[in-house]
């Protein structure tokens, strides 16, 4: 049996893994965006550490820069934050086993993100479950550590890039983003809500702008549970008793 270093360390050499590399140039990204908007140094590294999801920091920084009242940040950060319940709510059972400690699994609550969700769903199956912890801690707490140091030695080099430059290499997260998230898929509700998704998204965007994303959400999930239960079910199940 090997020692629970090992899985640890086997956990932080995900680091090289192609989500962590694209995770790390996004980081650049949004320490040009940081840059820009008038975020100190200090005050990126100390979202990156804290906040840890992307999304959520670029939301944040977004309405700072705009003079939007506190509490209207810490809104609009949870209601983003919010998305990452139901990734730790399948990562959870995927990893805990009679010994695991809940104080250790809320700990590690906070490394989830789509980055570690994704990289976790493809991993730990290949781990012993008593270690399953042990690996996905090498991973999330290396990759956060490793993009605070970037965000703090990337705040000052990113002036001298072309602005077009910083936007493509931010990019890079979202489009990989939506590639990770169609390949996981394993049932096809998932599927056909991430396709209303992306249809509704810039739809809404025209129609009511600041809620696009809250309406794109939650109306594409609806109509993607409404469509798979009574329509693709039951054509399903038909199908089924036809061929026995």
């Amino acid at each position: 049996m090997r020692p629970a270093i090992f899985w640890f360390l086997s956990g932080m050499r995900g680091i090289t893994s192609l989500p962590a590399v694209i995770l790390m140039t996004s980081f650049v990204g949004f320490s040009a965006f940081a840059f820009e908007s008038g975020i100190s140094r200090g005050e990126a590294i100390f979202m990156t550490i804290s906040i840890w999801a992307l999304p959520a920091k670029m939301i944040l920084v977004g309405m700072m820069a705009s003079g939007a009242h506190i509490a209207a940040c810490f809104l609009a950060v949870t209601l983003s934050s919010i998305r990452m319940m139901p990734m730790v709510a399948s990562i959870v059972p995927e990893m805990r086993n009679e010994k695991t400690p809940t104080w250790l699994l809320l700990l590690l609550s906070h490394f989830v993100a789509i980055t570690a969700w994704v990289f976790a769903i493809q991993r730990l199956k290949d781990v012993p479950r008593e270690y399953r912890t042990t690996f996905f801690a090498g991973f999330g707490i290396t990759l956060t550590l490793t993009n605070t140091l970037i965000v703090a030695v990337c705040y000052g080099v990113v002036e001298a890039f072309p602005p077009v430059v910083s936007g493509a290499l931010f990019m890079l997260t979202p489009v990989y983003f939506l590639a990770s998230i169609w390949a996981t898929a394993r049932h096809t509700v998932v599927r056909l809500a991430f396709v209303i998704g992306v249809v509704g998204g810039p739809l809404m965007a025209l129609v009511a702008p600041g809620f696009d994303v809250l309406y794109a959400g939650i109306g594409g999930g609806t109509l993607a549970y409404a469509v798979d239960r009574f329509w693709i079910r039951p054509r399903r199940a038909a199908g089924e008793g036809a061929i026995r």
